[in-house]
This record gives C-alpha cells, sequence and structure tokens, in this order.
C-alpha cells in the first residue's frame, strides 16, 4: 500500500473512532445548542431547533445523558443551552450539574424552545437559531454530527470554540487533512490491517476497547433497558456466540437507556461503535490470539463498517447494527486463520440474512437488533469458513461483495427511503394505522 493510500485510511480511522456521551442524535442537538448560544454571546431567551425527520425519529425514545431521566429534542436542545460545553464536541452534555437541569426544566415549563420538522435537508440536520438581548444567532449541522456548515451572529459568520461552520462531510475532524472515503475497498482494508504499523493505531483502538467494554460491563451488572445482554447471558453462558453478542447488547442496553459513560462512536454511533468492538474482543479471548492481531482484527473490523455505511447513509430506514455486524463477523473471520476470499464472503454472507433489518428509532430494542445481526455475522463466517456461502444472483447478492454492498445500500439509500418517511409518521402520530 502506497503511503498516500495508507495515511488515508489512518486518517479515516481516527476521524470516526472519537468519544461520545449518550446517544449520538439527541447529543448532536446538545452540541448545536451550545454552539447557537456561544454564537449569541449571551444565555438565550429562545430556541428554535429544526430537525430532519431522521434526527426526530433517534431522540424522541432514547434518554439523553446526565438529564435525570429526560428525553426527547427538547431536552437534550435546552440543556445543552444551558450547561453544555461546546468545546467538547460529542461529549457536550459531560459536565451538567444539578442546578443545569433544574433549569432546562424551568425553560421546557416557559416554553423557551421550539421543535420543528424541516424537509428537503440532509438525514442527519440539526439547525438552532437563538434569540436573546437584542441579538440572534444560528449554528447548523449536516450530513455528520459535528459537521458544522453554519454558525453566524446577527447574520454574520462567527469563530467560537474553534469551529467556524466552514466545514465540510470529508474533512476530518481529527485534523485538516482530508478523509476519503470514497477510496476504501475491501482489498485495501485487508491490506491495510495487515500492513498498519500498530503503534499508529495503538492508542484510539486500545481506547474503544476500554471504553466500550467498559459500558458494555456496566449493561452487564446494572439493570439497563431490556437487559438483553443479561438475558442472553443466563441462557447460554458458556456459548462464545452468545457471549460475543450479549456483550455488544449490553453496551447497548446502557447507552439506550441514558448511561452516562462515554462510547468511542464508529459510523457516527456509539450502538455501531460497541457493535464493531465487543464481539471481536470476545472471540479474541476465546481464540486467545496475541494483542497485536486483535487490534489489527479491530481495524478491519470498523474499516469494513465505515466502507459499508458509507453507501447507505449516516442515517436512514436501514439498521446501522447491520453493517457494523458484518465488520465485526469479517474480523473474527481474520482471527480464524479465514483468507481473503473468506472474508468477503463472511460480509455477503451476513448482509444476504440481516440485510434491512429497520431502525425505527434509537430505544432500548436497539440492543436487541444488535444481537440478531452479531449472530448473522457469526454465521456468514462460519459458512465461508466451511466454503458455503449464498451465490450471486440470490437475491440481493452480486458477483462480489463490493457489489453486494453496493446493492445493499442502494436499498438502504433509496428504496427505503419511503419506508422511513412512514416509521416517521407512525412514530409522530401523523399516519393512524388503524384507519
Amino acid at each position: 500500500m502506497d503511503n498516500a493510500m495508507y495515511l488515508n485510511h489512518l486518517a479515516i480511522l481516527k476521524d470516526e473512532l472519537v468519544c461520545a456521551l449518550g446517544c449520538t442524535e439527541p447529543i448532536a442537538v446538545a452540541y448545536v445548542a451550545a454552539l447557537a448560544r456561544e454564537a449569541l454571546g449571551a444565555m438565550p431567551g429562545h430556541i428554535t431547533v429544526a430537525c430532519s425527520g431522521n434526527i426526530i425519529k433517534n431522540v424522541k425514545s432514547v434518554t439523553v445523558p446526565n438529564s435525570g431521566g429526560q428525553r426527547g429534542i427538547e431536552a437534550a436542545a435546552l440543556l445543552g443551552m444551558v450547561g453544555g460545553d461546546a468545546t467538547s464536541a460529542l461529549e457536550v452534555l459531560q459536565s451538567l450539574t444539578d442546578a443545569d437541569r433544574e433549569r432546562a426544566a424551568q425553560l421546557a415549563e416557559q416554553d423557551a424552545c421550539s421543535v420543528e420538522l424541516v424537509e428537503g435537508v440532509p438525514n442527519l440536520y440539526v439547525r438552532v437559531e437563538a434569540e436573546g438581548d437584542g441579538h440572534t444567532s444560528a449554528a447548523c449541522v449536516a450530513d455528520r454530527h459535528t459537521n458544522v456548515v453554519e454558525l453566524v451572529r446577527d447574520g454574520q459568520p462567527v469563530e467560537v470554540a474553534g469551529v467556524s461552520g466552514k466545514a465540510g462531510a470529508d474533512t476530518c475532524s481529527t485534523g485538516p487533512e482530508t478523509c476519503d472515503r470514497t477510496s476504501l475497498s475491501l482489498e485495501s482494508i485487508w491490506e491495510f490491517a495487515h500492513e498498519v504499523k500498530v503503534e499508529d493505531v495503538r492508542e484510539v483502538i486500545e481506547q474503544q476497547l476500554t471504553l466500550n467494554h467498559a459500558i458494555s460491563d456496566e449493561g452487564l451488572h446494572g439493570d439497563w433497558g431490556a437487559r438483553i445482554g443479561k438475558t442472553l447471558l443466563l441462557t447460554r453462558p458458556d456459548d462464545i456466540s452468545c457471549r460475543a453478542r450479549a456483550l455488544a447488547a449490553a453496551g447497548s442496553d446502557a447507552r439506550m437507556s441514558g448511561c452516562p459513560m462515554p462510547v468511542v462512536i464508529n459510523c457516527g454511533s456509539g450502538n455501531q461503535g460497541i457493535t464493531s468492538s465487543m464481539p471481536v474482543l470476545e472471540y479474541a479471548q476465546y481464540l486467545r490470539v496475541d494483542h497485536e492481531t486483535l487490534i489489527r482484527a479491530v481495524v478491519l473490523s470498523d474499516l469494513t463498517a465505515v466502507h459499508a455505511k458509507r453507501f447507505i447513509g449516516e442515517l436512514s430506514a436501514f439498521c446501522g447494527a447491520v453493517t457494523a455486524a458484518a465488520g465485526t463477523g469479517a474480523a473474527i473471520c481474520y482471527m480464524r486463520g479465514g483468507s481473503f476470499a473468506q472474508y468477503q464472503a463472511t460480509i455477503a454472507n451476513t448482509l444476504a440474512n440481516v440485510g434491512g433489518i429497520v431502525c425505527d428509532g434509537a430505544k432500548p430494542s436497539c440492543a436487541a437488533k444488535i444481537a440478531a445481526a452479531v449472530d448473522a455475522a457469526i454465521l456468514g463466517c462460519d459458512m465461508a469458513l466451511a466454503n458455503v456461502d449464498f451465490r450471486p444472483g440470490e437475491g440481493l447478492v452480486g458477483d462480489s461483495a463490493e457489489d453486494t454492498i453496493r446493492s445493499m445500500g442502494y436499498v438502504g439509500r433509496v428504496g427505503m427511503h419511503p419506508t422511513d418517511v412512514e416509521i416517521l409518521n407512525i412514530m409522530i402520530g401523523k399516519t393512524d394505522v388503524n384507519a
């Protein structure tokens, strides 16, 4: 692999694997509200939050971390406005105090926040307008959770917290270099995972393993969400595939119910960051691979997930746990001695099985979908290693794994768009399913 390609893969990995506190959609709302407050230069008297349907869908039923159990866009926005640290990006609500929570609750009673659904915008879109002291401000992110595309005061561009509102979707948040995700391929990812200097990725991968394992452990030992992880372990604690599913599901159990522990995300999602790492860790311990092999396996998993998810988009009606699980299955295949052909087959087998699981918002049942997707990925790996695969022409399985990824991506991005609209309409009560 040439140096430019190597550095690009490294930049993508570091750009994707960043810390976040709680579900990234309400956190994005809080982040934009904090930026709007900073741009205004004063505490706003009123804010208006304009969101895409996918943001509304993913914020509606998930608990905002450090909120005292609150849910919804209004809660996330007011908490971000009152006590959010705009310099902390996706950890914006880390330093909330009891006084902040009390003040946000008071402002909610005073109707200090209005929420609007906007159409004709990217699937990931949050814009906050703030008013106060005779001035106005606005902040907006689009396409990615921290991709600030607008930051103004009285209509004039400003820079606050190191953000100017001039970022681009392909600009790395970790530095000025450009992350060209279009250059990724299964072949280049396989090559990079084998050739990468471990010292180049050790810090970011070990942080992902450490933080995500901590919240998964909390999910297994605490009483969070629907307790999917704990339930799985109660049934088959000695089954490695069940333990791998349980560890991933438990992290989601905790996150979706407001556990105030940070995670390392992937593809803009904490659930996907957990899914692409925790089953790999569990299998690495079971297979007794060395630490370097584990790190390479997680690199393979993370970048495979990024590549597969790119064709779907950041948010859609296609559950991202599926593409993350495809990455984890591929990494397990690698650790079990699989070839490049078997790596590709694992991905195609996984997508052919559970591709198209619908995303009906962030909530406790996400943990069950993660468990199902990881189960399919492990089966896909077992099939590949036995040289028994789904064949081209069977459904959406293409002539190559790359073709299958693109077919599934098209279905998720285009084919499932009307599904996405109808899911939102049902969730907000616009559609009467009994009519």
